[in-house]
Order: C-alpha cells, then structure tokens, then sequence
C-alpha cells in the first residue's frame, strides 16, 4: 500500500550500506548501524524545510494567541460567528494554523516507511524492499558488541541463542540507547517549550502538555525500548539528537531575522529613496550667516532704525 515511500527509504539505506561497507566490512554492525543513522539524517534533512516553515507558523500562532482568545470570548455562543471571524482574522493576518500541522502529516508516512523497513528484515526473508536475500543474511547476523541489530530484550533466551547472542549482550548495548534516547527526548522538548510566548507557557493546557512532553514522552523509550528491535533504538537516539540540532539552527535562524527585521525598523525614514535626516549643527550655522544679510540691506552700514517709530505729534 505504501511501497511508493517504503522503496525510497530502503534505497537510501542500501545507498549507505554500500558506502559504510565499502569502508568497513559489509557485515560489520557498525556498517549497518552507520548506516541506519544515516538515513534517518538523511530523511530529516530532506523535511528541512517543512520544518522550519512549521516552526514559522507556530511562533505565528502564538504571536496572535491573544486576539484568538479575544475572538472566543466574545463570540464564544456563536460559532458561526466566531468562525467568520477567526477567518477574517487569518486572512488580514495571512497565517493558518493547519499549515504548521502539514509538515508534521508529511512526516508521519515517511518514518512509518522507516520503520516497516527496518522490521523487514526477518531472519529466513528472502528479500526486503530492494535488499536481496544475502543483504538480509547480513543485516541479520549484524551485531554491536555482541548484540544482534535485529533482536530485543525482551526476547526469550532460547531466541537470542539461535541469533547467536544472549541477554547479557542484548541489556549491555540496548539499555544506554534506550536512557540516552530518553535523555534526548526530554532536552528536545524542553528546548521547544522555551519558544513559546509567556501567555502561552502559563495556560493549563499548555502546563498539562509540557509534563507529557518533558516526562511521559520519554518514557515512551524505557517502556518500549525491551520490545523494539536494537536498530529501531539506534534509529530513535539518531532522530532525537538530528531534531535537537536542528531546532538549535533554525531557531537561532529565526532570532536573527527578527533582529535583523528590528534594526531596519529603527532606521531614518526613507522618502523618495532620500533619508530624510534631522538639521546638522553646520547646516544651523550656514543658515544663520545667510541671514545675516537681508534684501535692503546695505553690507558693512548700520541702518538707524530709531525713527521707523513715530512719537505722538511727531511727523516725519
């Protein structure tokens, strides 16, 4: 059904595998790991753009979050009406708040791809996608330190043992993935919720999703971590420090524009394509000795101005 994404995704790691093999021994499991870690930088840096234009639009939602509660408070028993205006507002504004959930919808099948990818391997598969039998052979027997790129914990041990591995290796390598995926998630998130606006960030709602966010999303990764497959653990560690990074770029990005957008607003007025600029001190002085000399003026006499005011009964 999603073969059109399932093929490109197992394109890229077969591109990668070959470049690592070449380097390293095809078999190696740090081949395939490198491998595996390369195409989830390699699928974030093709989404580079929908991100930041989801992050555009969400600093812009926030930034007419209070004419939005405004709209609500007092259209509130009127939908019709507060859906008229809340158009109106978009359109003056020019935002929409579905445009900064596109690039997250964008996002979903292609590491739903990812994942169906990576599981695909299965020992006895006679393919995956574009990897022929022998490519599975390999991926399979792939291991780190002991521990079998496609095997979880929480895998009996008598499985482990027809992988040619045990627990001990499997707890040795999966659990510091697992905590260091955990201790990304949470930094990652809590980098983005220090974005948001202070009315946004003292809401309820955005109080209750900051706790998902900072501590029971993580836990996502110890929880599941026993039961995912080691290369769908190196796959999440890679995606979560790739987000980290990327939201420290594209941020800093951001505030630069906005600053450089600060400086020209503070810049002289502009009319015509000429500055327009306030009377220099020179300019002050030059217009005073001009004045000096007035039309009927004699230069270098002093003219008696004494009788330009005539005296009662005095005639000229």
């Amino acid at each position: 059904m999603l073969d059109f994404i399932y093929y490109p995704v197992s394109a890229i790691l077969w591109f990668w595998h070959e470049i690592f093999g070449f380097v390293l021994d095809p078999a190696s499991g740090f081949a395939w790991a490198l491998s595996v870690i390369f195409l989830v930088f390699t699928l974030r840096a093709l989404l580079y753009k929908p991100f930041v234009h989801q992050v555009r639009s969400m600093k812009k939602m926030q930034e007419f979050a209070p004419l939005v509660r405004d709209l609500q408070n007092k259209h509130g028993d009127d939908r019709q009406k507060l859906a008229e205006e809340m158009q109106k507002l978009q359109s003056e504004q020019g935002f929409n708040p579905l445009s900064g959930c596109l690039p997250m919808l964008v996002q979903i099948p292609v590491f739903i791809g990812l994942f169906h990818v990576l599981n695909g391997f299965k020992p006895g598969a006679q393919s995956n996608f574009i990897f022929n039998a022998e490519d599975v052979r390999s991926f399979v027997a792939a291991d780190l330190f002991g521990a079998k790129l496609s095997n979880h914990i929480s895998q009996s041990p008598e499985v482990l043992a027809g992988f040619g591995t045990d627990r001990s290796s499997m707890l040795l390598v999966a659990v510091p993935l697992m905590i260091a995926a955990a201790i990304a998630t949470h930094f990652t998130a809590r980098h983005s919720m220090q974005r948001q606006s202070p009315e946004a960030a003292n809401s309820p709602q955005a109080a209750m999703t900051g706790k998902l966010m900072l501590w029971i999303f993580p836990m996502f990764a110890i929880i599941g971590g026993p039961f995912l497959p080691l290369a769908i653990l190196i796959y999440w560690l890679a995606n979560n420090f790739w987000t980290l990074g990327q939201q420290r770029v594209v941020y800093r990005k951001i505030d630069r524009e906005e600053a450089a957008s600060a400086e020209q607003a503070g810049a002289p007025a502009v009319v015509d394509s000429a500055v327009v600029e306030a009377p220099s001190e020179s300019s002050e002085a030059q217009a005073a000795e001009a004045g000096k000399d007035q039309p009927g003026d004699v230069p270098g006499v002093i003219e008696d101005r004494s009788r330009d005011t005539d005296q009662p009964g005095e005639s000229r």
